[in-house]
């Protein structure tokens, strides 16, 4: 096989998605007109897939300290931390995540992807363990198999499996690193973190949580699924985001452990990587207090995430367990997926269309994620849109 010949099988793919009239993958928003609102292929698009759970992407307060950080700073740093040294802000970003979280050290990265790879591979070495959930993110995944680490999976959120998997490790399950998610991204489903802290204190491991979707959104604070389920002391490691609640982009690492200070001198991804721009650090700050100081936020969100569920359930669709911000609807085939992801583009609502090997199962979904900035008319009108298509499903069953 020829080195460039891999690419036919993508061409493939790419061909099947696009049958429909549009190849979710490629979609153009040509003009960002709000938190919930674009234009796309010329027609006003409510946007229902995101992550922007707090719609602060266009909050003013956020807008002008990103302003004010370019025109004192710059545009970029251009070079790592190791190699440029550090702004100000970085460091104080760092630690006032720390004190967020209400941990003692804290480390920004230039992306999520590069907080979950940068964490995990200076973490773990070949020859640990690290006990993983099977539909943990693939950016916990690719950390986990980068570090060289004994990586056993447990089926998803299942307590039971999780400690069969601890039990069989025998004296090595004191010191693994135990990896979960706080809130699930595609069904919007939490993790059992109360049942999972006391494995980790019964077995001696180390627990990682990911609050990358719970961040801003769970919690009396906005620190994520673990403060909500009382358990952020029994959190040996907490990472994140700053692309959804937070509205930039970025992700962090932080924790009680002062060990983690010294991960900046053995994670790759921190050291070769550019730090992040000014503007983003500077936005991120202000998102971070919009979240400490304004709750309504968070109960606008939940108001808009439950009649969404509930109207999704009236009409009869599949959904996730429970309630979320993330809400799923289960379609079954991709060959019923497709078409219905491109009439709901068709009829103003974008979506994040979900399908195997991306979907957590064999099964085909249709992920919509809610903003606190969503009006109830954006909602009805999603619910609407929905509803006209269900016929579409009927027809293919």
């Amino acid at each position: 096989m020829g080195l460039l010949d891999k690419f036919e099988s993508a061409r493939a793919i790419r061909e099947q998605l696009s049958v429909g009239g549009h190849d979710p993958t490629a979609v153009v928003m040509e003009q960002i007109l709000s938190p919930t609102e674009g234009i796309v292929e010329g027609r006003n698009t409510i946007l229902a897939g995101t992550n922007n759970y707090l719609g602060l992407t266009f909050d003013p307060a956020c807008v002008a300290a990103a302003r004010n950080a370019i025109e004192s700073q710059g545009t970029g740093t251009t070079g790592s931390r190791m190699a440029n040294g550090s702004f100000s802000a970085h460091a104080a970003l760092e630690q006032e995540l720390a004190d967020f979280f209400k941990v003692g050290h804290g480390m920004v990265f230039s992306t999520g992807y590069a907080a979950n790879l940068g964490t995990l591979v200076a973490l773990l070495n070949p020859g640990d363990a690290v006990l993983l959930d099977a539909d943990a993110h693939a950016s916990l995944y690719d950390g986990c198999q980068m570090s060289g680490a004994d990586i056993f999976r447990f089926r998803h959120n299942d307590v039971e499996s999780l400690e069969k998997r601890l039990q069989r490790l025998g004296e090595r399950a004191q010191d693994c690193l135990i990896v979960t998610e706080g809130l699930y991204s595609v069904m919007g489903d939490c993790a059992p973190l109360v049942e999972i802290a006391a494995l980790k204190e019964k077995y001696g491991a180390l627990l990682l949580v990911d609050e990358a979707h719970s961040l801003g959104v769970y919690g009396d604070n906005g620190c994520g699924v673990a403060e909500a389920q009382g358990v952020m002391d029994q959190v040996d490691f907490f990472v994140g985001t700053f692309s959804k609640s937070l509205g930039a982009m970025g992700g962090f690492c932080v924790s009680r452990h002062p060990e983690l200070d010294l991960l900046r001198y053995l994670s790759r991804p921190f050291i070769f990587t550019a730090s992040s721009s000014p503007s983003i650090i500077a936005s991120t700050h202000e998102a971070l207090k919009q979240v400490k100081g304004r709750p309504e936020l968070r109960e606008t969100l939940w108001r808009n995430a439950d009649r969404l569920y509930q109207g999704f359930n009236e009409l009869g669709f599949e959904t996730g367990p429970e309630v979320s911000p993330v809400v799923a609807v289960k379609l079954g085939a991709k060959e019923a997926a497709l078409p219905f992801w491109n009439q709901l583009l068709e009829k103003g609502v974008y979506t994040n269309l979900m399908v195997p090997p991306a979907s957590p199962d064999q099964h085909s979904y249709i992920r919509c994620s809610v903003s606190a900035a969503h009006s109830r008319e954006q909602v009805e009108q999603i619910i609407e849109a929905f509803g006209s298509l269900k016929h579409l499903l009927q027809a293919d069953g």
